[in-house]
C-alpha cells in the first residue's frame, strides 16, 4: 500500500514557483485603474 504521507515527503517546494513569487511581488505593477487615473490626472494639469 502507498504511504501518501511518506511520498508526499520526497518533494519539496518548486524553486521556479518561489522565483516567480519574489519577481511578481517586488514589481510595481500597473492595471488600467493606474492607467485611467493618470490620464484624468494629466487631463486635469491641461
Amino acid at each position: 500500500m502507498i504511504s501518501f504521507d511518506e511520498e508526499l515527503a520526497k518533494y519539496g517546494p518548486s524553486l521556479e514557483i518561489s522565483q516567480a513569487e519574489e519577481a511578481v511581488l517586488s514589481r510595481e505593477i500597473i492595471d488600467v485603474a493606474d492607467i485611467i487615473e493618470k490620464i484624468l490626472q494629466d487631463k486635469k494639469e491641461l
